[in-house]
């Protein structure tokens, strides 16, 4: 154990933490300006319950996430000073963006939404409710064009020692930025319609003729079916992109050791990075030459291309991409099986599918995590991409110092984690009295 394994730890852990609350207050307050829209149309109480809610949810969501995002940057000044003093020029640049340009927006309108909710007219509700979820939206954007130029750098040249911007344009819209943007945002609509669907199916277990949760679970499965969908071609088009910009993390996603032509997309696998092959593996011959290049034969390098030091974490980052894809599989097919049953009038009365829901509720957070894992740690051994090297990125801290502060930040958080479940149970609590 060392300083910089220390800093890695603190940095995940807090990463980790915060992207369970970015996405879910995309996905959560893109409903809500749903319902508040579809209120202002049918001036239905439904629709105004059923906003005033889910509201109450994200004011708790939405607390925390910017909360611990705060603390996630502070780690770039603390535990990665030489990283800011490489690549600050650049990365600041979309942070100071992110909260210029759409967290103050975000958060202006988010506290006119709950705090002057009953002084506002319907309509200026489903104003203020859009233009918090376009906060969120285009918060998103930016923190993603940071994370992304890490990935696949551009706009930028080396002057004395660090990268400075040379073209803000490319950096901005760097390789990686829309293909990543777009996956993501996409997971984010998924963990919010599985959150709605899940409380929801909780709600009508417990009380069946609430109908708050019955138009909530409508609206739910609306956004479950299109965003579980619509991971297919945002997948395959970040995919072709990690395939082109970062040909070692594409190889150890799919356990691929050999260069190949006609190279197989593997469907079940174990690999063995000390023998440097598979000990099992199950794979369907050409779809990954087909899927990354268009042609069955086209040939995809692989590990042994790339010397030993500049290979990531093999099966660390295989099995967070695998396992992925089967929490996306396993959405996907509750996703349409609900879809099925609300078309032929059975959802609200099938107890086991609402329990299915109920219970998926953590999946697609895990499945967020599971990318960003598989996506972090299979850019290593690089901070940023071919240019900083994460043991040279790291502060020369004391290793008691940086230990002591991730024992501190892993017990806040778990404290702070079961707080937040607390707030959310009180709140689903008191609508379920309400009928």
């Amino acid at each position: 154990m060392d300083t910089l394994l220390l800093s890695r730890w603190q940095f995940g852990i807090t990463a980790f933490f915060h992207f369970l609350f970015s996405p879910l207050t995309i996905g959560l307050a893109t409903m809500i300006a749903v319902f508040e829209f579809m209120n202002w149309r049918s001036k239905n109480s439904v629709h105004d319950a059923a906003a005033r809610f889910w509201s109450k949810l994200l004011v708790i969501v939405f607390t925390v996430g910017v909360a611990s995002g705060i603390v996630l940057e502070f780690q770039f000044g603390t535990n990665w000073s030489e990283y800011s003093k490489f690549v600050g020029d650049i990365f600041g640049a979309p942070l100071a963006a992110e909260a210029i340009f759409t967290f103050f927006l975000e958060s202006t309108f988010f506290g006119l939404l709950i705090f002057g909710r009953d002084k506002l007219t319907p309509g200026m509700r489903a104003f203020s409710a859009a233009m918090v979820s376009l906060g969120a939206i285009l918060s998103a954007f930016w923190i993603l064009v940071a994370n992304s130029w890490q990935q696949t750098p551009a706009g930028y040249q080396i002057q004395g020692g660090r990268a400075t911007l040379t073209d803000f344009a490319a950096a901005v819209f760097n390789p990686s930025t829309m293909p990543r943007y777009w996956h993501t945002l996409d997971a984010a609509f998924m963990t919010g319609a599985f959150f709605v669907l899940g409380i929801s199916a909780y709600l009508l277990l417990e009380a069946k003729n609430n109908a708050l949760a019955r138009a909530s679970m409508r609206l739910g499965i609306i956004f479950a079916v299109a965003a579980t969908l619509l991971q297919l071609p945002t997948s395959d088009w970040h995919a072709n992109q990690v395939a082109l910009t970062q040909p070692a993390k594409l190889a150890a996603f799919e356990g691929l050791w050999e260069t190949k032509s006609s190279a197989p997309l593997l469907i079940a696998g174990i690999p063995d990075p000390a023998k440097e092959k598979n000990i099992v593996a199950i794979g369907v011959p050409g779809l990954l030459s087909w899927l990354v290049h268009g042609e069955i034969d086209a040939p995809v390098k692989g590990l042994k291309e790339f010397p030993r030091d500049q290979r990531p974490p093999i099966l660390t980052t295989f099995f967070s991409f695998h396992l992925m894809v089967i929490v996306w599989l396993y959405l996907a097919v509750v996703s349409l099986s609900a879809l099925y049953l609300l078309l032929k009038k059975k959802l609200t009365s099938n107890r086991t599918m609402l329990k299915v829901f109920l219970y998926s509720i953590p999946l697609p957070f895990l499945a967020n995590e599971l990318g960003w894992i598989a996506a972090e740690l299979g850019r290593q051994p690089w901070a940023v991409y071919g240019i900083l090297r994460t043991s040279d990125a790291a502060s020369p801290l004391p290793m008691g110092y940086v230990l002591l502060t991730v024992a501190v930040i892993t017990l806040l958080y778990i404290l702070l984690l079961a707080f937040v479940i607390y707030l959310l149970k009180r709140e689903i609590s008191k609508a379920m009295a309400q009928g």
